[in-house]
């Protein structure tokens, strides 16, 4: 079964919590958790590759190798990877599917943002016309080899341009071919419900930012809504953050909560690679 078909196969079977990694560390302790889907966070990705903000620094090569690192420690968990704003036009698009489907990904999300992009919850976002962005979310549709590899278009027009405005590009992404769709940063309770009543039937995902623009709801309240996908895309992040500095401010000194040597070393799977090694040599 491929990536695509079993992140299709877990959202059947009822919503999924997608955890964000930013690294493949983050990406096999989420997996061993117990994670049913994972989603690679374009915000983390800059922090941790460049420790820079999320405006437009890193990549689509970058991006591509991190799709590879990640996926293949997670496998076969499936692995949602943020495309940003496709890194261009629509051939563009077109290229960056191709390479995220081929270095593992379950799913691509494209979003509608000019080049440079911004975090979808900061301010100052602009965004491209609609029948531009509608253009990318088709050629990413088009691009792909396996039917089952899943396209997330993504509109962060609430944010610039307004609510109907948002619902009016999601209606033509749907159009386009888009499989779920993601109506970035509502400011309420009432948006989150307007954009589910809206599109009843459609997978919808809703991405739950701490301290971000959109109101932090349970599995349950964003569930009877509609919303059959739910991103935490920075929790990790945003404690390691807080882990590290805690960690380097306190370096030599005892007290600090850490998991062993050894069970790290059995996190990142040090005895199955020292048993492959052995074999090889046999």
């Amino acid at each position: 079964m491929s990536a695509g078909a079993r992140l299709r196969a877990e959202l059947t079977k009822g919503v999924v919590i997608a955890p964000g990694a930013y690294d493949a560390l983050s990406a096999r302790i989420a997996a061993k958790a117990g994670a049913k889907c994972i989603y690679m966070s374009g915000f983390g990705i800059a922090g941790s590759l460049l420790g820079v903000p999320d405006i437009g620094l890193v990549t689509a090569n970058e991006m591509i190798e991190r799709v590879r690192a990640l996926s293949a420690v997670c496998a076969p968990v499936p692995l949602i990877a943020d495309g940003d704003n496709g890194y261009g036009g629509p051939l563009n698009v077109e290229r960056l599917v191709r390479a995220y489907e081929q270095a593992g990904a379950a799913a691509i999300q494209i979003e509608d943002q000019v080049i440079p992009k911004r975090c979808g919850h900061m301010d100052g976002k602009e965004i491209v016309p609609r029948d531009e962005a509608a253009m990318k979310v088709k050629a990413a549709a088009g691009a792909r080899a396996d039917k089952d590899f899943v396209v997330i278009a993504r509109t962060d027009a609430i944010s610039v341009s307004g609510l109907d405005e948002a619902l009016h590009r999601a209606d033509a992404f749907l159009k386009a071919g888009a499989d779920i769709l993601f109506v970035e940063a509502p400011r309420s309770e009432a948006d989150l419900r307007a954009i589910a009543d809206r599109f009843k039937g459609v997978p919808l995902l809703a991405n739950m930012v701490e301290g971000g623009k959109t109101p932090v709801l349970g599995t349950k309240a964003l569930a009877e809504m509609g919303y059959r996908l739910i991103l935490y895309p920075i929790s990790a992040l945003l404690a390691v953050a807080r882990l590290l500095e805690r960690a380097y401010a306190n370096v030599g000194h005892d007290g600090l909560d850490r998991v062993s040597f050894a069970d790290y070393c059995n996190t990142v799977g040090l005895a199955d690679y020292l048993a492959k090694a052995a074999k090889l040599s046999e």
